[in-house]
C-alpha cells in the first residue's frame, strides 16, 4: 500500500470544498478533511495546501487534485511530493526508510500517517521558501561587506520584511500540526506510530531548523532597516544644517549690505 503526498497550493479553502465536494468524510474538522472513496482507497486534505492519497493511480489523483484547484490559494503545478511505503500483517510495529510495518490496519491508523507524511511535505514547502529568503538576504550581506552599502530601497526592504513575517505567521498558525492528535493519547498503538512517524520523518528537528533561519533572516532584515533608517536620518541632520548654513549666509549678506 503506497501513500502519496502532494504541495499543491499554499492553502486549501477547507470549508469550501466540504461544502462542494459531496462525498462523506471519514474524519473532519476546520484544517483537513479524510475521504474513504472506495475500499481500501483515501484521501486525506490539510488546509496548508497539502493532499495525500493512499493506493490511487496517477489518472485518478490528477482528477481530484483538478477538482480541488478552484480551492487552493497559489496554486502550483510545481509540487513538493512524497511517496511512504504501508505493509500490513506484520507481527510487531516496525519502521524503516520510507516504509512502516503495521499489524492490523484501520482508517485511523492510515489517517495518521497520511498526517505525518502530508506534515512532512509541508515542511519541504516550507523549507525551499525559507532558502530563497536566506538567498536573498545573502546577496545584501556580501553587497554590504563589499561596497558598505545596500543594494536595497526601503520599499522593497518593507516586502522581503513582510514575506518573512507572514511565513513565519503562516507556519505559526500550523504549528499544532507537528503535536500529536489527541487520538494517540487514548490508543498505545497510534502513540507508538505517531512517535515513531515523527523520528522517521524527522519532523520536530525540521521545523526548529526553518524556525532559526527564519528568526536569522528577520534579524538581518531589521538590521538592514536599522541602517537605512540612519542612513535617512543622517541625510536629513546634512539637510538641516545646509539650510541653517544657506540662512546664516543670508544673514551676513544682508548686513554687509
Amino acid at each position: 500500500m503506497n501513500v502519496l503526498a502532494y504541495q499543491i497550493a499554499d492553502s486549501v479553502d477547507i470549508k469550501g470544498f466540504k461544502s462542494a465536494f459531496k462525498t462523506p468524510t471519514e474524519f473532519s474538522d476546520s484544517d483537513s478533511l479524510y475521504y474513504k472513496t472506495d475500499p481500501g482507497k483515501y484521501i486525506y486534505a490539510c488546509k496548508y495546501g497539502v493532499v495525500s492519497f493512499l493506493n490511487y493511480n496517477e489518472a485518478q489523483i490528477a482528477a481530484f487534485i483538478k477538482t480541488i484547484a478552484p480551492f487552493c490559494k497559489n496554486y502550483s503545478r510545481s509540487r513538493h511530493n512524497e511517496e511512504f511505503e504501508i505493509e500490513t500483517g506484520a507481527k510487531e510495529i516496525r519502521f524503516g526508510f520510507n516504509k512502516i510495518e503495521i499489524t492490523s490496519p484501520n482508517a485511523d491508523i492510515f489517517r495518521l500517517i497520511m498526517l505525518n507524511v502530508s506534515q512532512s511535505v509541508a515542511l519541504d514547502h516550507y523549507y525551499e521558501v525559507t532558502r530563497k529568503l536566506v538567498l536573498e538576504t545573502n546577496l545584501q550581506t556580501q553587497h554590504l561587506e563589499k561596497y558598505g552599502r545596500l543594494n536595497i530601497s526601503g520599499r522593497n526592504l518593507k516586502k522581503f520584511i513582510g514575506r518573512t513575517l507572514n511565513l513565519k505567521s503562516n507556519i505559526s498558525e500550523n504549528l499544532y500540526i507537528f503535536d500529536s492528535p489527541p487520538e494517540t493519547w487514548e490508543d498505545e498503538d497510534l502513540n507508538k506510530i505517531d512517535l515513531g512517524l515523527k523520528k522517521t520523518f524527522d519532523l520536530q528537528l525540521r521545523f526548529r531548523n526553518i524556525q532559526e533561519n527564519l528568526q536569522i533572516i528577520k534579524d538581518n532584515y531589521e538590521l538592514f532597516k536599522d541602517i537605512m533608517q540612519y542612513r535617512s536620518s543622517y541625510i536629513l541632520e546634512i539637510i538641516v544644517i545646509t539650510l541653517i548654513l544657506m540662512e546664516v549666509i543670508n544673514l551676513i549678506i544682508e548686513r554687509i549690505k
